[in-house]
């Protein structure tokens, strides 16, 4: 028997109806109860009996579906004890590529991704309507004004993200789906009769669809079919298990639930930048928040092409790339410091040692650095500078970049309450809300640089 976690759709990022607010997230989960306004939803009322009608297999004796403050959630109907299973749903309930008619499969090629498939086979059963077997999940859906991942944002509403670095993501992601249509475009042609209509407007939905709800197991991109009602508590620790012994997909309670409670769990170790783009939410708080950080050599610094070079010959996956430090591509992914006077965790070391190089001033400081790292694992400026006054400088660098990049997002946030009313207010709070976010990573990160330079300096004047 082989049993592994399933995981979402993964895609670099930065360095996962899910709508806005179905969530129930803090870094203390304690002070959330699980007991939330539930009503019922009836536009689901029967989706477990449909299930089991056309399957013959039980999904779940435990669950309900209903509506909270969050949207569409999965209520315990029934005690739950952690370690219970709460729903398997067999493989054969999935939805996944090898869905699609062989005369589909059979034009496309190589290029063509699992994500683009799946979105072709709920762009099919959308168009059969009320004749697809699988019309009460495909009705189930959210609709496009449910949706609210960046990639269905204007450009006039992007404009208040563009501070963040998941602006160049979004545009990069827009332009990777925009790659995929293509793909299949000759598809869409060949088979007018299912798909007839689809833009790539049409496309983009039925792709975040599979980008927002899809999982990934040895059976590869599929979508489970009442397992994606659960919402997202980052702070869980259940997930969705699959087995391929059993051929199903089962989720097991990480801890107890009354009746009445809402069961969630989480998506993944996701920052709220991978929340918005792909699930069109963000969390208050959110323990795996990131900002990237880029740090550029200064344009006339005569040791320019030394210390490049230094870089390049001692490069590890952490400094990857480095050496083209005016790329946008480059950066680091800074976490939350959680202590001014700590031992600065979430500062990536690649980034502090970045620093060490660029502050050096002399060709002779830069070849100590490649004796040291020689000499120990090879890897470059990874330790403290033995002149404490060029460490002073090296991180000074750093909150000197760190600080202006408040003073940015600052001005960005200040900007969001002088936009017009026509904008959509629930977007408008999202970015504020991601830009706040990343705000206070920085200013974690900058308390603590500005706390270990002072701190240098004051054991240096004793």
């Amino acid at each position: 028997m082989l049993t592994l976690v399933s995981v979402r759709i993964q895609r670099p990022l930065l360095a996962p109806s899910r709508c806005c607010l179905r969530i129930r997230c803090n870094s203390s989960s304690a002070s959330y109860p699980h007991q939330v306004l539930q009503t019922v939803d009836e536009e689901c009322a029967g989706f477990l009996t449909w299930l089991k009608r056309k399957f013959g297999v039980e999904i779940s004796s435990v669950l309900s579906v209903g509506k909270s403050s969050y949207g569409r959630s999965l209520f315990a109907c029934k005690p739950i004890q952690a370690g219970d299973c709460v729903l398997k749903v067999p493989y054969s309930v999935q939805l996944a590529p090898d869905n699609l008619h062989p005369s589909i499969s059979s034009l496309l090629g190589d290029e063509v991704s699992n994500v683009a498939k799946l979105a072709l086979v709920i762009l099919l059963h959308q168009s059969l309507g009320q004749a697809s077997e699988w019309a009460p999940y495909i009705s189930s859906l959210p609709r496009l004004t449910d949706m609210h991942s960046t990639i269905f944002w204007s450009d006039e509403e992007l404009e208040m993200i563009k501070i963040s670095s998941l602006y160049y993501e979004t545009l990069k992601h827009k332009a990777q789906i925009e790659k995929d249509f293509s793909s299949i475009k000759h598809v869409l042609d060949q088979f007018p009769e299912y798909f007839e209509g689809v833009t790539l407007h049409k496309f983009k939905h039925a792709y975040n669809l599979v980008e927002s709800r899809a999982w990934i197991s040895t059976r590869g991109v599929s979508m489970i079919p009442f397992a994606d009602f659960f919402n997202h508590d980052a702070c869980s620790e259940t997930d969705v298990l699959s087995d391929d012994f059993k051929q199903v997909s089962e989720v097991i309670a990480d801890e107890s639930y009354a009746p009445g409670d809402e069961v969630l769990i989480r998506y993944g170790k996701f920052s709220n930048a991978r929340l918005l783009l792909d699930f069109g939410f963000v969390i208050p708080h959110n323990k795996y928040d990131q900002v990237k950080v880029e740090v550029n050599a200064r344009q006339h610094d005569h040791l320019h092409a030394l210390k490049l070079n230094l870089l390049h010959r001692h490069t590890t996956p952490s400094l990857k790339d480095v050496n083209d430090l005016s790329s946008q591509e480059n950066g680091f992914m800074v976490m939350e410091v959680k202590s001014s006077s700590g031992k600065g965790r979430g500062i990536p070391q690649s980034l502090r040692a970045l620093a060490r190089v660029l502050s050096c001033t002399s060709p002779q400081e830069l070849q100590e650095l490649a004796t040291e790292a020689t000499q120990n694992d090879g890897r470059l400026a990874r330790i403290p500078l033995k002149n404490r006054d060029r460490e002073v400088e090296a991180h000074r660098l750093l909150h000197s970049r760190v600080s202006h990049m408040i003073q940015n997002y600052n001005a960005a946030l200040e900007s969001l309450t002088h936009y017009s009313s026509e904008k959509s207010t629930q977007r408008m709070q999202l970015a504020r809300d991601l830009l706040t976010g990343e705000f206070r990573i920085l200013g974690s990160a900058s308390a603590w640089l500005k706390n270990y330079c002072q701190t240098l300096k004051q054991a240096g004047s004793v």
